[in-house]
């Protein structure tokens, strides 16, 4: 029970700063769960990103409910995706009551802008952390210049919009391939000797 109100309230105080979604978040969750409280490793975050950005649903709330289920079972899924909803949740209920009244204050405006500023600096934080440790080989870069191209091109130049979750299991099937004619390729060299 111990673990599971630990989830729970971590998720909350993570779920209260989520702004930007789940990419400027991954600073965040990198500090929070893979620093401070060793509950993942970094290549494991990494591939729960790589997860929930193809799957219904907010990455980091996806993130943190892969996290549960790691750490206990449905239950933590359960507790760490409540954690995560309940801070966003009260948040939205009191600006929606009170936004009518001051979002017209220039106060107000310019914080926003400051806010969308912040969100901008955290994504591009987060988008080179991940190409650090993502785009490591030639064909790794050869891969992201494709799914670039393809994401960036697709619906203006090329006749059809490709959805990113159908860019993502391309991606991931061509790692796949590689990953097995790599190994085959090995396996050949190891039989050799």
């Amino acid at each position: 029970m111990k673990e599971l109100l630990e989830l729970y309230w971590t998720f909350v105080q993570i779920g209260c700063v989520t702004f930007g979604g789940g990419y400027a978040m991954l600073p965040i969750l990198e500090r929070e769960l893979v620093d401070k409280r060793g509950w993942t490793t970094m290549d494991d975050l990494r591939d729960y990103f790589s997860i929930g950005q193809c799957t219904p649903g907010i990455i980091a709330l996806n993130v943190s409910t892969f996290i549960g289920e790691k750490r206990r079972g449905i239950a933590g899924a359960l507790a760490a995706t409540v954690g995560f909803l309940t801070g966003p949740i009260i948040i939205i209920l009191v600006i929606a009551a009170f936004l009518q009244n001051f979002a017209q204050l220039e106060v107000v405006q310019h914080a926003f802008a400051g806010i969308r500023v912040c969100v901008c600096v955290l994504i591009v934080q987060a988008v080179m952390r991940l190409w650090k440790k993502s785009v490591v080989d030639p064909f790794t870069f050869a891969l992201y210049l494709i799914v670039f191209v393809l994401h960036a091109f697709s619906g203006y130049v090329l006749p059809v919009k490709l959805p990113a979750a159908v860019l993502v299991l391309i991606a991931g099937a061509a790692g796949i391939l590689m990953s097995t004619a790599k190994n085959r390729r090995t396996g050949k060299a190891g039989d050799a000797k």
